[in-house]
This record gives C-alpha cells, structure tokens and sequence, in this order.
C-alpha cells in the first residue's frame, strides 16, 4: 500500500495509477488547474450546451441525475441560472424505509425551487432482493442500487430524445479512477466503466427468483443506443474552477439544503456533507474503509489538501480519527431490511477484510495495521 505524497490518497482505489514519482491521479489534474483559461473553459461549456440542448424551446434541454443533495443542487441552479438551459430533474428514490426525512425535505427543497423532476422508484422487493445479493455476494450493498442510479439518467434521456445529459465530478480526473476517463476531460460517456458498474449489465443479479424483466431499470443503456441516441454525458465538475465537496455543500446550504446533525464519531463524516439522503452509506463507507484501507474522510481531506486549505499532516489526523467509524443504529435497520442478524453482517464483513491492512484484536475489533500517509509493508 502507498500513499500519494501530496495528498492522502492510497493506491488501493480501484482503477488508479500512481505515476513514475508516486503521485496520484488527482493531484497531477489538480497541479494543471493553475494554467487553465476558466473563460475558455466556460465558453466552451456554453458551445457544447448550444450544440447539445433542444432545438425546441418548449422541450427540456438537458437531463441532471439529483438526490436533492449538495451536487445536484448546485447542478440544477447553475444550469438554469448561469447557463440558460431548461433541465429536467431525474432522481432515483429509494425505499421509504431507506429514506431519511432530511433526503425527502432536502429532494422537495430542490423541486421547491422551481424545478421539474421524475422520480423514478424501482420496485422495493427487487431492490430489497438484490441489495441482500449484493452484500453477501461483494459484502457491498451499492453493488446493486448504482446500477439503477447511473442507468436511470441515461434511459430517461433516450425516452425523452434528450442529448445532453450533465453529471457532476470527473471520477478520472478529480478522484483518480481512470477507468471512466473519457476522449477529453469533460466526456463522461465512460462512466460506465466505473468500478462498480463494470460495463453497466448485471447479469451477476440473475436467479434467485429474479428475472431480467425484473431489472429493466438497473441495466445501463448499450454504447451502440447511446450512439444512436446521440447522447453525450457532460461532466460539469470539469468547467467549474471551485468544485469541491465542501464548496457544494456550501453553495447548497444557502439555497436550503439541510445536512447531517449526527456526529462525526458515529458517522465517520467530520462534515456531515455526504450521502444525506439516507443512512446506510455510512455503514458501506465502513466496509470500504476494511476493503481499501480508506473511508469518506479521505476523500474531504484529499481535495482540502490539494487547495491548500489544510495541510497533509491535518489531513492525516482526520483520517485516522473518523476513517471507517459507523454507529450499529446505522446496521441494524439494514440488516432488518435484507433479514439478516447482526452475527451474519459481521461474518460476512469479515470475509472481506483485507487482512494485508488490517488484523482482528483480542476484544474483536478489527484494527489498522498501516501508518496513514506512509508505505507499509
């Protein structure tokens, strides 16, 4: 395991190279944003909007996937506000059992502010199904729920002969997964290569009592539909010279957004900026962090670092202080969810601990056998 050293970020993140020096992906990027033209950047994000958008005026221009959280919030108010474009909201809903109160107040404060959207709700016992699948199956439950989330914006855009479909963050770019790079820095019609998705057909959710009419909605539409749908996938992060998790969020808050109040320690999110719609990616941050050997906190400091805004000592004391962290108030509702216990989520966790990380304690604990920011053995 190494670590970038500029940032925190480790070379277990699936789809990262490191190059000759040992730095990552994301900071060579962010290292080039000093030289880059941002009115440039912007006229040609407005050439690609005019090419892309609706040659009829009563018809959407573009489609923007939201949750109602920080990115799609500033998403959706600065391509109606900055770029001019009529946008139709799509969002994924999940289960009401799922569902937080802050996601439901959060998604009606988008719609509020005067927005057109289409919820889409897959039906709750595929999703239940496939979600309990998934977890023993990659002990990673968004195994199954991404494949719907990334694949309902594009569908809906090949129903509606809608071209230009705008997504937030460049994965290649600003988080170093280089499998959804696409042919220039804004093309986000790779992102079906992203770790998760691998390809965007699930057949791995087959059997079982579930059919393939079952999942009409988790299936990514094929490159050749896209092609001949002419849609192009428009990475926004790419143009915007303060995209950040914590600039988002602080955009979306003034505009209502309302973020996490639980603490940090129970949570592993010293921010409470992330995944605020629901609770259980708490529990899979957790997962990740005995996985890769980081968590969600990596991923604040990492861009926090990079903007000079802490440095990486500070950086590395928040990973080590909030990394993996994750109250069981979060577990057990899931595990009541797929019907399971409390013994079955941690045996099947530990299945897939990474024990070249990681070691189990005398009280039972798993425990980091890593210095943060450094090579270990």
């Amino acid at each position: 395991m190494r670590y970038c050293p500029r940032c925190v970020q480790s070379d277990t993140r699936p789809g990262i190279r490191f190059d000759a020096q040992g730095v990552c992906p994301a900071c060579n990027y962010f290292a080039t944003l000093k030289n880059v033209d941002w009115e440039e950047r912007a006229n040609e994000l407005k050439d690609l909007a005019k090419k892309l958008r609706s040659p009829d005026q009563n018809e959407y221009d573009c489609i923007i996937g939201v949750s109602g959280g920080k990115d799609s919030t500033r998403q959706a108010l600065y391509t109606r506000n900055t770029l001019g474009l009529k946008p139709l909201l799509v969002c994924l809903g999940y289960p009401p059992i799922q569902t937080t109160q802050r996601g439901a107040d959060n998604l009606s404060n988008l719609i509020e502010l005067g927005f057109d959207c289409i919820l889409i709700q897959p039906a709750p016992e595929t999703w239940r199904l496939l979600m309990r699948k998934a977890f023993f199956q990659f002990a990673n439950w968004c195994k199954s729920t991404e494949y719907p989330l990334y694949a309902s914006v594009p569908r809906i855009a090949t129903a509606y002969q809608i071209r230009l479909v705008l997504w937030g963050e460049n994965p290649a770019l600003q988080l170093g997964d280089l499998n959804t790079m696409g042919k220039t820095g804004w093309d986000g019609n790779a992102v079906r290569n992203m770790n998760t998705l691998a390809g965007g057909d699930p057949e791995w959710m087959l059997g079982d009592g579930v059919e393939r009419k079952n999942i009409l909605q988790y299936i990514y539409p094929s490159v050749p539909n896209m092609e001949r749908a002419g849609i192009q996938i428009v990475y926004l992060g790419y143009f915007w010279p303060n995209w950040s998790l914590l600039e988002n969020a602080s955009y979306a808050t003034v505009n209502g957004l309302e973020i996490r109040s639980d603490a940090p320690e129970v949570t592993g999110d010293p921010y409470g900026v992330t995944s605020i719609d629901e609770d259980w990616t708490v529990m899979n941050q957790m997962i990740k962090y005995y996985k890769f050997g980081f968590g969600i906190t990596t991923d604040y400091v990492n861009e926090e670092i990079r903007k000079g805004n802490m440095t990486r000592a500070q950086g590395i004391s928040l990973v080590e202080k909030y990394d993996g962290q994750c109250s069981e108030e979060y577990i057990r509702p899931f595990c009541e969810f797929i019907d399971i216990t409390l013994e079955q989520f941690w045996g099947t966790v530990d299945k897939y601990v990474n024990r070249d990380l990681f070691e189990k304690a005398p009280s039972g604990k798993w425990v980091r056998k890593f210095e943060v920011g450094a090579p270990c053995g």
